[in-house]
């Protein structure tokens, strides 16, 4: 192997260091559209700023930008303080953008009536983004599905005459209001004005309905037009459901606007990796290649995948068997493949998935929106973060990726191992990736071009590893600063560049053997420093060789060989990996090891001062390619020494958290509620159910004289009752109750305040959980000693479960809830109907449904309890209804410590019961014990006083076919760190006369 001098000059000279310079340096200097990405950052607003693309990337002001993303919802977590927690987790963990839906309905409780304060304060989570320096991804709608009622539609929207996702102008007039209220949001915060970071917004969501007729052409170029005269500004996107080439750019009118579109698509995949784009099919269909002139754009990527009620997705297993299926592997064997085949605009969908609380949830899933996420329900990172830190960090750092092209085709020995080859055309590197789909470890060996000419690696005995079901990235021809890369058997993951030194870090599998090939004039001194290494020079070739075996961290410092600064290479399997936190700031580049998340850094002459949490008690070592002299860890100054390697090594271990201790919950009060079942009840206020007509997907069954559909009634959320008095039923045996829900509904009946039974909707087996809407038909007798002259009272109680999605833009969303038909021996009584008593100003339509005691206010913190029944837990109940139970504890976790807290129920299953749970008045999810697989709840700090007193309520929901529970709840430590972020208490009116939060 030789090197011309031209060539050795060209990897290791001023070009190659020119490519390294830290974001600030070269930001300064000036740079191609092929220089390293700059960290973002919200400017003085008014501040010009260009977003552009070509079919490459994104560029920002004239830089490459391949945007790494993670989808999360602020409106499932209800706790804006945590917005903040996630974010910093987000850009610590590699990501350089967040992706968020914006729910219509979650901000809307009624037509012209918008919301974006309190947990619904869009603007402050963008402000939060960009304090975070990451770009945003805005995707408002107005349709978004994403698993939440109605598909994000409001409720009010499910009775009205508009057809939605159709060009229909009652539509646009409402879709008109939803996006003047949202972009008046987003416009001020846009990254081209200098207000915030956000630089993609997207039309519609997976729209692929009316693809070939002016329905859906006119909708979206009203949809372009109107966000363009809001003042968005930004690159605009749609989203392909699948690869289908629908709604590409010129496929509606723009308004003579070119260049300023991108098409995108949405995949999840399983099996092995699909090619979508470079080496696919191509054309139209291929994914990537749909759109040539545009970059490579997944919007959304499947991070996980949901889970229904009942658990039947994942065998019961619930997120545990999601996260298993999309494992670290899964990403770094799909993900990978995704970047060789030119997508580089990449989200994924979800990084944190958060809950559903309240009736957030679609009928298709729980609670719990975990999705078996990178960051789980519980704000954890969990061992799917480390391939994405390691492949943010790695596009971040080396701009050669944001090229690339298909190369040459080549192959590994062993058949085994597929391999892509690309190369960056401006600089001539080369990326390969290997893969390996069979469920047994490769080993093999590869011909990769170099400068150097074509070379089998590795040289040293031993091979390449594959593992299996698994994949990694290789590289040739890499500047690292003032020294050059020829060729590396581990994956690269972060370089910095500085007046101190350079640094690189390489990871790859435990286990793995590696081999780096360094360009080096003459004979370099060579130091391993940390683990073990050989390293062999070749004077011939000019060639530094460094072989070793992955074993958590290696550290090896390179001086001389023609070079007055040193190269510190980190090797780094994945344990050590996840404990590596490179940040890239305006001051130099930083790498920390040791604690479980590092927030911020920021470096102050030769000072770097860092935020961050440990889990427990753990070193902590710094590398900087700057000098550095001091550290300081969350505000205290920690006693640093030097190191080998060059870098600061704290002289005793970081502290862990401190002891979290939850008390048992005690001091129950107990109360009967569903009064309605009673003929005594007052039912004169309640709305008569007398339309005629419905603009509801469902149509009035015939012989029923009037609408007895919820949503035409205004009541949108949660259970709704129904109330009919019957004159005569001196004849009266046949009751049949038609009624539609979404999954896992049910309806109870009562005939003079006894119970008839009660009628549930089927667990879905694997083949339903993706079905919304459920219809069944309730049959009872009326009891024989209680016919005769009247009057009679039926009361009936539907528990609705949510609005079906409206994927198929075919008004599914507006399928009918609660009763649809009933008949008393053929003849359909007059009905009355109750739902939820207004909404929470504060918590949202999305909190409260039409229980008595909901209407009543017994969910609320201060609702004066002192009358009910003091019970213990577990506790029988065998009636049929509802029964609420309240109680209050405190809380004294140590301010410094970020405790994640959960509700636990574990009870027989044979006990047919739900519960409503309602923490400081917050519904914040549903148990139900009989179906499952949800168990624990989240509680959000924020609504959770983690240092103060708490209510609880439970609304227990009893089908009365035998013992219920419920049975003793326990609050559960679901981790703890020391750090976080400071946390502020969301606002929970407590209980007022009237039953009205006060």
């Amino acid at each position: 192997m030789s090197l011309s001098r031209r060539t050795f000059a060209a990897l290791t000279g001023a070009t190659a260091a020119s490519l390294a310079l830290p974001a600030g340096a070269e930001a300064a200097a000036g740079s191609s559209p092929s220089g390293a990405a700059v960290p973002p950052a919200a400017g003085v607003p008014g501040t010009a700023h260009t977003v552009t693309f070509d079919r490459y990337s994104l560029i920002v002001d004239g830089r490459r930008v391949p945007v790494w993303s993670g989808e999360m919802h602020p409106f499932r977590l209800p706790s804006p303080s945590l917005w903040r927690d996630i974010l910093q987790k987000l850009a610590a963990s590699g990501y350089n953008a967040v992706s968020i839906y914006a729910n219509w309905s979650y901000h809307s409780p009624a037509p012209g009536s918008y919301d974006f304060t309190g947990v619904r304060d869009l603007g402050r989570f963008l402000d939060m983004a960009a304090e975070a320096g990451l770009y945003v991804i805005v995707r408002p709608g107005p349709y978004i599905n994403g698993e939440t009622d109605a598909g994000g539609y409001p409720g009010w929207l499910t009775s009205s005459a508009a057809r939605a996702r159709t060009s229909d102008p009652v539509y646009l007039r409402y879709v008109d209001e939803w996006l003047s209220a949202v972009d008046a949001v987003v416009a001020p915060r846009q990254y081209t004005r200098g207000g915030g970071t956000v630089v993609l917004y997207q039309l519609e969501n997976e729209y692929a309905s009316y693809v070939t007729s002016a329905t859906g052409a006119d909708y979206m170029a009203h949809l372009y037009a109107k966000v363009r005269a809001d003042g968005i500004d930004v690159p605009l996107f749609h989203n392909d459901k699948g690869r289908n080439g629908y709604w590409v750019p010129g496929s509606f009118d723009t308004g003579g606007e070119t260049g300023r579109y991108l098409y995108a698509f949405d995949g999840y995949a399983s099996g092995n990796p699909p090619d979508w784009g470079y080496f696919g099919t191509g054309g139209t269909t291929g994914g990537s290649t749909a759109s040539p002139d545009t970059p490579g754009f997944l919007a959304e990527f499947g991070g996980g995948w949901f889970d229904a009620w009942g658990g039947a997705g994942f065998n019961g297993q619930g997120y545990a068997g999601a996260w298993a299926a999309r494992d670290p592997a899964y990403e770094r064997r799909f993900y990978l493949t995704n970047l060789a085949n030119g997508i580089k605009i990449h989200n994924v969908y979800m990084t944190f998935g958060g809950t559903s609380w309240g009736w957030l949830p679609a009928p298709v899933v729980y609670t719990s929106y975990d999705f078996g996420a990178a960051i789980d329900e519980t704000r954890h990172l969990t061992a799917k973060v480390t391939p994405m830190k390691q492949i943010g960090s790695l596009l971040a750092s080396f701009p050669d990726l944001a090229v690339l092209d298909r190369a040459a085709d080549t192959s590994a020995s062993s058949t085994s191992v597929r391999v892509y080859h690309l190369t960056d055309p401006e600089r001539g590197s080369h990326v390969y990736l290997l893969r390996n789909d069979t469920t047994k470890d490769a080993v093999c060996t590869l011909p990769v071009d170099t400068a150097a000419g074509t070379l089998t690696v590795p040289a040293a005995a031993g091979g390449l590893k594959v593992a299996a079901k698994d994949g990694k990235l290789l590289a040739t021809d890499l500047s690292l600063g003032r020294r050059a890369l020829l060729y590396s058997t581990a994956q690269p993951m972060w370089r910095a560049s500085g007046a101190d030194k350079d640094i690189v870090v390489f990871t790859g599998r435990p286990g793995d053997p590696v081999e780096i090939v360094l360009l080096s004039q003459d004979a370099p001194e060579v130091n391993v420093t940390d683990g073990d290494a050989e390293s062999a020079y070749d004077e011939a070739a000019g060639t530094l060789r460094l072989n070793a075996v992955l074993d958590g961290l290696t550290v090896v410092r390179v001086d001389g060989g023609g070079q007055d600064t040193p190269l510190v290479v980190l090797l780094a399997d994945d344990d050590a990996a996840a404990a590596l936190w490179p940040r890239d700031t305006g001051a130099g580049s930083v790498l920390v090891s040791g604690p479980a998340l590092v927030r911020t850094v920021r470096i102050t002459g030769r000072s770097v001062h860092l935020t961050g949490d440990t889990t427990a008690p753990t070193d902590l070592r710094v590398w900087s390619a700057g000098p550095l002299k001091a550290v300081e860890w969350n505000g205290r100054d920690i006693a640093v020494a030097g190191t080998r390697s060059g870098g600061l090594a704290a002289r005793s271990p970081l502290p862990g958290p401190g002891a979290v201790s939850l008390p048992v919950l005690t001091g129950w009060r107990y109360a009967a509620e569903n009064p309605e079942a009673d003929p005594a009840f007052d039912d004169s206020t309640w709305r008569a159910c007398d339309l005629t007509t419905s603009h509801s997907k469902t149509a009035v069954p015939a012989g029923q004289p009037a609408v007895l559909f919820a949503d035409d009634y205004g009541f949108h959320y949660g259970d709704v009752w129904y109330r009919a008095e019957v004159a005569d039923a001196s004849a009266a045996q046949d009751l049949a109750l038609t009624y539609q829900t979404g999954t896992l509904g049910l309806l109870m009946a009562w005939w003079d305040g006894r119970p008839l039974g009660t009628h549930r909707m089927p667990v879905p087996a694997k083949a339903e959980v993706t079905t919304g809407t459920w219809s069944g038909t309730a049959a009872f007798t009326v009891p024989e000693d209680l016919r005769g002259s009247g009057p009679h009272t039926l009361a009936v109680l539907v528990r609705r479960m949510g609005h079906d999605e409206d994927g198929g833009a075919n008004d599914a969303f507006k399928s009918a809830r609660g009763l649809t038909a009933a008949t008393l021996d053929g003849a359909p009584p007059s009905w009355r109907i109750q739902g939820a008593s207004g909404y929470d100003a504060v918590r949202g339509p999305l909190n409260n449904g039409g229980l008595y005691g909901e209407r009543e206010g017994w969910h609320l913190p201060g609702f004066p309890d002192g009358n009910w029944s003091p019970v213990t837990l577990p506790h029988t109940d065998t009636r049929q209804g509802v029964a609420w139970y309240r109680t209050v504890f405190t809380l004294a976790v140590d301010s410094g410590t970020d405790a994640s807290i959960g509700l636990t129920f574990t009870d027989d299953p044979a006990r047919a019961y739900r519960v409503q749970i309602f923490l400081n008045g917050w519904n914040v999810g549903q148990y139900a014990n009989d179906v499952g697989p949800q168990h624990t709840f989240v509680l959000p700090n924020g609504i959770l006083r983690t240092r103060g007193g708490n209510t609880l309520a439970l609304a227990v929901l009893s089908d009365g076919s035998g013992p219920a529970g419920p049975a003793l709840p326990a609050l559960t430590l679901l981790g703890a760190a020391a750090g976080g972020t400071p946390v502020e208490d969301v606002a929970s009116p407590g209980y007022r006369a009237g039953g009205k939060q006060g």
